[in-house]
């Protein structure tokens, strides 16, 4: 049996209600307790992957998108909001740095930092205020570190190949039942 993670879009069979890679962490809302690493195998995982932080997306939930260009972190800022029901287009927010969007349930804010200069314009773009009448996906979060909340979800994708990325996951611990049920 290999130990490279597998694919969430039934590339290789999984025992009901877990997804590969799991990794067990203790049980406390410790601020990066939940982790996980997946292989992407294409639009149709991205989509999946999506949806389930789609569904783990709550008041105060930021989601930092780390990884180099063209490693899609905007292929999945999109499929989060498609998950939940944007249906609007969905442009990268690299020239205006933010796009809002309200979604059935919560207001979610895109954010793309790669063009700031410093840190400190965070304090312009409104991150708290978003974070506290809804939620947010940050691109390139290590443009301003000491803004990202430290129970951030976040995801590093990496090139692994043509239509493959490898995605990392870590985490609050409530992540973990995001990713224990069976994709809705």
């Amino acid at each position: 049996m290999s130990d490279a993670p597998s694919g969430i879009n039934g590339k290789s069979p999984l025992p009901a209600g877990r997804l590969p890679g799991l990794q067990v962490p203790r049980m406390d809302e410790d601020s990066q307790a939940f982790g996980r690493e997946l292989m992407l195998h294409g639009t149709g995982d991205t989509d999946a992957l999506g949806a389930r932080i789609a569904a783990g997306l709550r008041l105060g939930t930021a989601v930092a998108l780390e990884g180099d260009l063209g490693a899609g972190k905007t292929v999945l800022a999109r499929a989060i909001l498609r998950a939940l029901g944007v249906e609007e287009d969905v442009p990268s927010p690299t020239f205006t740095l933010v796009q809002s969007y309200e979604t059935r349930n919560l207001a979610v804010r895109h954010y793309d930092l790669y063009r700031i200069e410093e840190a400190g314009e965070m304090e312009e773009l409104g991150l708290e205020e978003a974070l506290d009448e809804g939620a947010a996906l940050i691109e390139w979060p290590e443009r301003a570190p000491t803004y990202i909340p430290e129970d951030a979800l976040r995801v590093r994708l990496e090139i692994a190949g043509e239509n493959l990325r490898r995605a990392h996951l870590r985490g609050p611990s409530r992540w973990l039942r995001e990713f224990e049920t069976p994709a809705s």
